[in-house]
């Protein structure tokens, strides 16, 4: 906005682009910056402009509830995107749509219109996009209580994921798999999937994404009856959500924890949580959560023996299922009002609406119903004489309780919980420094008073170089997560950077040097390690760095790696155009292509082990060719099964994307087998997103 003062379509998409940044932070902000976009869209009848204003107007009152309103912004800025026929544009609306049908549980609707999003996403070949729509699209097939449908949903989105290596994508679906095997009483694949989401976003840090899953494991564990887990992942979650201020989500947890309260016997509690669920789900106008809550209340009040009041607030329930087709709760309710009746020793009015209750819990495949249909049937059978009947559907009771809790299952939880837990372990960096310590504790024993001086020295620098570099990675990441995407992508750059194998590798290599009184090797080394985590850190706070300053970086750590045996052959040429002090390049770019060629190019090559790397600039562009003469990139992918880029090539890889549309420049990565240029290893072609600077 500084340099471009000019009134005209490009100050129109600026001002979108910062009111769409401010939205999540502070509305007021964002609402100005929209203001004056859809002023000056308007004045320049700039229909692409409006149509964007009025597509953030939609989200914003979205995520007040305002859902009318929402409605009617997106239906204005679909017709403007269709007036220009932006395809890419008219998905998106069509997703809004979605996206807000499905709140207000119109769950035909939102399937709808997430179809047609998906047929422009596909004919777009985006499948990030298309992706998305076909996880919304399983959750609206969820929640209306077709399971077959949504998994089958999930399962597409999951291939498509795992074939564009989208990690983010991957973490989602396994969420809603979870989710949907825990309503089938599938706990064993529910416990997998949920905890594999839930390592992936305590990775990222997405609070959010965490609250989400430790609310859905806690729902799993009360359907186990492990009530100290459940209250504990709730608790955790609801934490979570009052601190981002999700009140969907806190909603949902307090009725969680009402669950917990009511099986402990503790019913004042349960109803205290419940009715704070019931005031939060009306206000954001959670339709299907209300009913849940009327269920929920209903239960306690059968538990107090009130089976009139228990009888209404479940008939509200009822009525609410079928006025917005939430079928997966509609049992609940139909049972419910049934057992009220057998309360009542009326067991002919009970019988039918446990028929009608069982009948839709087969068909959607709900076996806590089924179960409960059975036990129901059993009692209204026996007291109405009819012991055959009465006989039968306690077999069924014990066979659908055996299901849910058999050996086999209680077992594979087990087993699930010990896996996660124990990679959990292994993943931890805090275990490894404290091992490391106390390696070094044992060891420095044996040396001299100054050795050990020397040694704690050391290794005391180097802690807490890297707890201060930890922890500006962790602050600059869940300060920028309320950001845009390409801010997020930046992030995870700077996280992935510094590996962390490579730190205790390194710490093990600096230790080994001490133990063996290679002072002077152990204090050069120290130097040069130092300087890398100087220059890291440095550059992490710039945008943009000089070209000079990256190259540093990168033969600062080449030197690293050679130090101990000389065991890559690396070398930079620079044509004679470039002038390392006049090119500023985005920092990180070049050293995780480094580090991958390192990692993995050389399976069980120990030796003629060499890396090239060559800078040119030819027609403006700057670009970075790196090559290796190892195994090949081709060779990698059979070796590993499924052709997955590591985590910084792949970030890299997004981060040039947002960076050339940020520099109105090129900016692309390639990585291609040798082997097709009859030559051995792999190459990778990187075209810098850059400033060159004025000569003085």
């Amino acid at each position: 906005m500084e340099k471009h003062t000019e009134s005209d379509s490009t100050q129109v998409m600026l001002l979108y682009y910062l009111a769409f940044e401010h939205f999540r932070t502070d509305l007021g902000i964002s609402n100005d910056y929209l203001q004056k976009a859809e002023v000056l869209s308007d004045s320049l009848d700039f229909n692409a402009g409006k149509a964007r204003v009025l597509y953030l107007k939609g989200i914003l009152e979205n995520t007040r509830s305002e859902y009318g309103k929402s409605l009617d912004y997106f239906q204005q800025s679909l017709d403007y995107y269709k007036s220009i026929n932006h395809k890419a544009g008219i998905a998106s609306i069509y997703t809004a749509f979605g996206i807000t049908h499905y709140d207000l549980s119109q769950y035909d609707e939102a399937i709808e219109a997430y179809k047609k999003a998906s047929e422009i996403y596909a004919a777009l070949k985006d499948t990030t996009e298309l992706v998305t729509c076909l996880i919304n699209s399983g959750n609206a097939y969820s929640e209306s209580g077709n399971f077959n449908d949504a998994i089958s949903n999930y399962k597409h989105a999951l291939k498509l994921s795992e074939d564009s290596r989208d990690e983010d994508g991957v973490s989602y679906v396994y969420t809603n798999l979870g989710v949907v095997y825990k309503k089938q009483g599938n706990y064993p694949l529910a416990i997998d999937y949920l905890n594999k989401a839930l390592d992936f976003d305590k990775k990222t840090g997405d609070m959010l994404g965490m609250a989400i899953k430790l609310h859905d494991l806690g729902e799993v564990y009360n359907s186990l009856k492990d009530n100290e887990k459940s209250l504990r992942y709730h608790q955790q979650s609801l934490a979570y959500s009052t601190k981002i201020g999700n009140k969907r989500l806190m909603a949902m947890n307090e009725a969680s924890i009402g669950n917990i309260f009511k099986d402990e016997k503790a019913y004042s509690k349960a109803l205290e949580n419940y009715q704070r669920s019931l005031e939060t789900s009306r206000q954001i106008e959670n339709v299907r959560h209300t009913a849940i809550c009327y269920n929920n209340i209903a239960e306690v009040n059968l538990l107090l023996d009130e089976p009139v009041q228990a009888r209404t607030n479940f008939m509200e329930a009822r009525d609410i299922c079928l006025n917005t087709g939430n079928r997966d709760i509609l049992p609940t309710s139909l049972l419910g009002i049934a057992e009220t009746y057998v309360f009542e020793k009326k067991y002919r009015e009970a019988l039918a609406f446990v028929n009608e209750g069982k009948q839709m819990a087969e068909e959607l495949e709900l076996l806590e119903n089924q179960k409960k249909a059975a036990g129901l049937l059993t009692i209204i059978y026996e007291n109405t004489h009819l012991y055959k009947k009465a006989l039968e559907s306690h077999q069924q009771f014990k066979a659908l309780n055996d299901s849910l809790f058999n050996k086999e299952n209680i077992e594979k939880i087990t087993q699930i919980e010990y896996e996660y837990k124990y990679k959990q372990a292994l993943d931890s960096a805090n275990i490894r420094e404290l091992k490391l310590t106390k390696t070094v504790l044992a060891t420095s024993q044996d040396l001299d008073r100054s050795n050990q001086n020397l040694l704690w020295a050391i290794i005391g620098i180097l802690l807490v170089s890297i707890f201060l570099g930890s922890m500006i990675f962790y602050q600059k990441f869940n300060t920028i997560k309320v950001k845009n995407q390409s801010i997020i992508t930046e992030q995870k750059l700077l996280r992935s950077q510094m590996n962390p194998h490579f730190v205790f590798n390194s710490l093990s290599v600096l230790q080994g040097m001490i133990l063996n009184k290679e002072e002077k090797k152990s204090v050069d080394y120290l130097a040069k390690f130092s300087r890398l985590l100087r220059i890291t850190l440095e550059n992490s706070r710039d945008k943009m760095v000089l070209l000079s300053q990256e190259l540093a970086a990168v033969e600062n750590y080449m030197a690293l790696q050679n130090l101990e045996n000389d065991a890559y052959e690396f070398s930079i040429t620079i044509d004679e155009g470039i002038d390392g002090s006049l090119f500023k390049i985005p920092p990180m770019l070049i050293q995780p292509f480094i580090e991958n060629a390192i990692e993995h190019a050389f399976a069980k090559q120990t030796t003629d082990r060499k890396i090239e790397m060559h800078l040119k600039y030819l027609n403006e562009e700057l670009v970075c060719i790196i090559k290796d003469n190892g195994i090949g990139i081709d060779s990698q992918k059979e070796k590993n099964g499924n052709g997955k880029k590591s985590l910084a090539t792949q970030i890299t890889s997004e981060r040039l994307k947002i960076l050339s549309t940020y520099f109105k420049m090129k900016g692309s990565v390639a990585i291609e087998d040798r082997a097709k240029y009859n030559k051995k290893g792999t190459v990778v072609t990187l075209v810098l997103p850059h400033e060159k600077l004025e000569t003085a």
